[in-house]
């Protein structure tokens, strides 16, 4: 159907923008998978700039249904302001971002809202309390222009033929027009279109599999909305750009051009893991993470502000890149994906979208530590925060991640049970084979991907990691924040609890000693290993004090230690 034109860009065309351009990149996203050939042939970046698209358009319609019940300032026309609206559209892309070009996306966002939500002078960078009514055409070319330069800040080594090209090309076009807001958006669009036909002969990888680039085509998509946005009808004819999906060839392998917008490597060393985490840190911090991060991998993209930021990077220590966020402020949301065989760094000869590969272990984990453990043993992380358990829409999204026919699921937790078994329905519905081991600890879960191996049949890969779990005894420490009747009496709030198998077995004072009571416990029913979690509030000494007492008392049993990060507990204890 036709779409009424908006005149100016206030909040209404905010609103109106994000539903339309997330109908386009629903439209567009198989093609846009299909073409993503670089930096990684993995086939998501129309589903990662989908999502993120999907989250900040869930954001404005909340800031809507928030002053339709009496929340918020209000505009002119009776509103939200388009401060509001434009500042709710950036954080729900900046909170949702997924994959490179999901990222770069977030940031072109919020570029267009630090113009967007400034007051009427059009000097950008205005506070999100700004109280404009609308902004007009050249407001508009501004927006474009402040946005294609946050986006190449964000990104550690920009290169042409991508993403950040074709924003740039989007923003000189405007720049060249006059006129109200829906001659610059067609001017945008026109040479954003452009640049994209472009791409092939900039990029190597992407002239020799004979397609554009996949996050630059995404974009295409966005800025045909925003026409549609205030002329009324989506642009077409010689302003549409035509793709096609990728064959293989068999071109020698050359040194990598670069990523979606950022550097990578060659197709056999690229990284093997993907990082993402949402952090919360202030400025500086954030600049020697960029640094760090630096050295550690490529693909590195940071974007965000105001203390709170979306960090994307490609690595091969997964729990370096994790332990960098926790030293720069306080990372959450962590997901890891370990790139499958398929999933080379396209940096010589033009490669189709990979393969799904035959088999993953998806798995929730309560503490940053614990998810670069599990993320380097190969699986795909759900990272719940205490008090913040994820839900299953999380953890189906988490298995569509891992690209498997075939997916093990791990909930490590008693309590997400149901939660997992709606997850997994869900998952084989969309034609995924997914097998869930009712794992009620990360301990053991642990001892499931110990024993994990893809190359035997599933049911068998299956039973032995089942079988691994269920000889794992579990247990955790706590300290008690109420008085409380217990399985081994009545503790005291700041009491030290330790609980086996889910229940309180021993109430103490120190929590050292009553680790102590705990593993003696579980060790006398027999034991030859115990693995020890230790949380960000565990005594410093307290690892080398319970290493050294099962190795003097019981001889034949093995210790190993981790640090779990910030996972709750003060203390997990498996015993397999």
């Amino acid at each position: 159907m036709p779409q009424v034109p908006q005149t100016f860009f206030d909040a209404l065309a905010v609103r109106t923008w994000c539903g339309l351009a997330l109908a386009a990149l629903g439209r567009a996203r198989e093609e846009i998978d299909a073409i993503n050939v670089y930096p990684v042939a993995d086939g998501d970046t129309g589903t990662n700039l989908y999502l993120t698209l999907e989250s900040a358009y869930a954001a404005v319609e909340a800031a809507f249904a928030g002053h339709e019940a009496g929340v918020g300032a209000s505009g002119p026309s009776g509103a939200p302001t388009l401060a509001d609206a434009a500042w709710a559209m950036a954080h729900g892309a900046l909170i949702g971002a997924r994959g490179n070009s999901g990222t770069i996306l977030a940031q072109l966002l919020r570029g267009m809202a630090q113009v967007l939500a400034t007051d009427a002078d059009g000097e950008a960078g205005g506070e999100a309390g700004g109280e404009s009514a609308h902004i007009d055409g050249p407001g508009l070319c501004l927006a474009l222009r402040h946005a294609a330069d946050a986006a190449r800040e964000a990104v550690a080594h920009p290169v042409e033929g991508t993403v950040l090209t074709v924003a740039s090309a989007a923003a000189d076009a405007a720049t060249e027009a006059e006129g109200d807001c829906g001659t610059v958006a067609r001017a945008a669009y026109e040479g954003a279109s452009a640049a994209l036909a472009a791409t092939p002969g900039q990029l190597a990888v992407l002239g020799r599999a004979g397609v554009v680039d996949a996050g630059g085509r995404g974009l295409v998509a966005v800025l045909g909305a925003l026409v549609e946005t205030f002329k009324g009808e989506a642009p077409g004819g010689a302003g549409a750009v035509r793709v096609r999906v990728p064959v293989r060839f068999d071109a020698p392998e050359t040194p990598a051009d670069c990523a979606d917008g950022a550097d990578g490597d060659d197709g056999a060393s690229g990284p093997a893991f993907e990082v993402i985490y949402l952090l919360e840190a202030e400025d500086a911090a954030v600049g020697r993470l960029r640094e760090r991060l630096d050295r550690l991998g490529d693909s590195l993209v940071v974007v965000g502000g105001d203390g709170l930021w979306n960090v994307h990077v490609h690595v091969d220590d997964a729990g370096a890149a994790v332990e960098a966020g926790v030293e720069a402020g306080r990372p959450y949301r962590i997901r890891i994906t370990h790139f499958g065989v398929g999933d080379v760094h396209t940096g010589g000869a033009g490669r189709p979208p990979r393969e799904r590969v035959q088999r993953a272990v998806v798995a929730v984990v309560p503490g940053e530590g614990l998810a670069g453990l599990y993320g380097e043993a190969g699986a795909t992380i759900v990272l719940a925060r205490p008090g913040e358990p994820p839900a299953s829409g999380e953890l189906v999204e988490a298995v569509r991640r891992a690209h498997a026919r075939e997916v093990v699921l791990l909930p490590n937790d008693a309590d997400l049970r149901h939660t997992a078994a709606a997850a997994a329905e869900q998952a084989r519905t969309e034609g995924i084979r997914v097998a869930l081991i009712p794992t009620r600890s990360a301990v053991q879960g642990i001892a499931a991907l110990a024993v994990h191996e893809p190359e035997r049949r599933f049911d068998e890969d299956v039973v032995a990691m089942t079988s691994a779990a269920g000889a794992t005894r579990y247990a955790e420490l706590a300290v008690a924040e109420r008085q409380s009747w217990t399985m081994a009496g009545i503790c005291q709030t700041g009491d030290v609890l330790g609980l086996i198998d889910g229940d309180v077995a021993v109430i103490g004072s120190d929590v050292t000693a009553t680790a102590e009571a705990v593993i003696d416990r579980m060790l006398q029913a027999g034991g030859e290993m115990v693995t020890l979690v230790l949380g960000d509030e565990a005594p410093e000494a307290i690892a080398g004090h319970l290493e050294a007492r099962v190795r003097e008392g019981y001889l034949a049993v093995d210790t190993v230690v981790y640090r779990g990060g910030r996972q709750g507990a003060l203390l997990l204890i498996g015993v397999e």
